[in-house]
């Protein structure tokens, strides 16, 4: 698993290059903040974090499996996952932070819509 990247995956990437193509300026990975967001939007006092499918357990998404060897394994370090999402999201949003969780399977499926329905949040 040390070979799993935390940060600059390809749908990071990608939603990264839409903003900026945008017009949006933004900062990546803010240690200063619960669960270093990938994408900061200080002017719109929004963090975007960027899931995977798989780790974060998606529900009902085909790429949300559990392996078949070692379930327990699986099943305890998705459940911690999900707690420490569930933490850092109330952290930011108790601070006055917007929090957006954008889905790989999204990114990859409908890039365009997340960009729109992403822009409509900040401007409105």
């Amino acid at each position: 698993m040390s070979l799993i990247k935390g940060k600059d995956t390809k749908p990071e990437i990608i939603l990264r290059s839409m903003l900026h193509r945008s017009g949006f300026r933004f900062r990546l990975h803010d240690k200063k903040l619960p669960g270093k967001p990938d994408i900061v939007l200080p002017r719109y006092n929004t963090v975007i974090f960027i899931n995977g499918c798989f780790w974060h357990r998606h529900e009902n998404c085909k790429y949300a499996y559990t392996p078949k060897s070692r379930q327990d394994f699986w099943n305890k370090k998705f459940q911690a996952t999900l707690l420490r999402d569930t933490k850092k999201e109330k952290q930011l949003k108790d601070a006055g932070w917007n929090v957006v969780t954008i889905w790989e399977c999204e990114i990859k499926k409908q890039p365009d819509n997340v960009l729109d329905e992403l822009t409509d949040k900040l401007i409105n």
